[in-house]
């Protein structure tokens, strides 16, 4: 994959992402974004338009088959306005980066159980955002009062567990409904089935992540990195 200058001036981005080999640590470039996003939009279509499922290309980048945690999202732009359309992804890094894009793209479009499956015609109409995520670390407190000290809305994404509940935001989500500290633990632990207040409970676990997103601007538009 040629780097060029504008690949180069992002390479140095604020966090790691992902986990090398030897525990080596590695960024992405807006390259390595710009196929990601690509990617998604590539898997959906061929998976509605043929009911295939893509395989990754034998000469994608090294780094790219590393094991990464990554969200696919879709949004409609209907008249100017946008509307969630499907999010899924898998959390962990337990599987290869572009393995996981196919797998959560498929996914995102097609087994959200809060939308009915993405229409062949509605697939003009949506853009694909690609989040990329860091190992989720437990985020841990004196006391579950201190919690929203402990992160930060505009960095992180939070994960609340309860017994067999879980719910998972990503880090752009308060950003765009300009929440707090408090009101996105409040959100991420509704999200997990739970009471509004349970990020409070003794037992329940938070664990943080940060993301590097990469977005089409618009439909089959200019895919940039997204800055929250």
């Amino acid at each position: 994959m040629q780097i060029s200058s504008e690949t180069l001036i992002l390479s140095g981005l604020p966090f790691p992402i992902g986990q090398g080999q030897n525990n080596v640590t590695f960024q992405l470039t807006l390259e390595e974004g710009k196929f990601l996003v690509n990617l998604a939009r590539q898997t959906v279509t061929e998976y509605l338009k043929n009911g295939e499922i893509l395989q990754v290309p034998e000469d994608v980048s090294p780094k790219l088959m590393e094991p990464c945690g990554v969200f696919v999202t879709l949004n409609r732009i209907h008249k100017g306005t946008k509307t969630l359309r499907g999010c899924i992804g898998l959390p962990y890094p337990t599987t290869p980066l572009a393995n996981a894009v196919i797998e959560a793209a498929v996914s995102a479009a097609t087994q959200d159980p809060r939308f009915p499956p993405v229409a062949p015609e509605e697939i003009d109409q949506i853009t694909f955002e690609v989040s990329v995520l860091t190992p989720p670390e437990r985020v841990t407190a004196e006391k579950p009062i201190d919690y929203p000290s402990k992160i930060k809305v505009g960095r992180d994404g939070l994960i609340i567990e309860n017994g067999y509940h879980k719910g998972l935001l990503l880090p752009q989500v308060p950003v765009e409904l300009k929440w707090g500290d408090e009101e996105f633990l409040c959100q991420t632990s509704m999200k997990a089935g739970l009471p509004p207040d349970s990020w409070l409970l003794k037992d329940t676990k938070i664990y943080r992540f940060q993301a590097i997103i990469f977005e089409e601007a618009s439909p089959k538009g200019q895919i940039i990195l997204k800055k929250i």
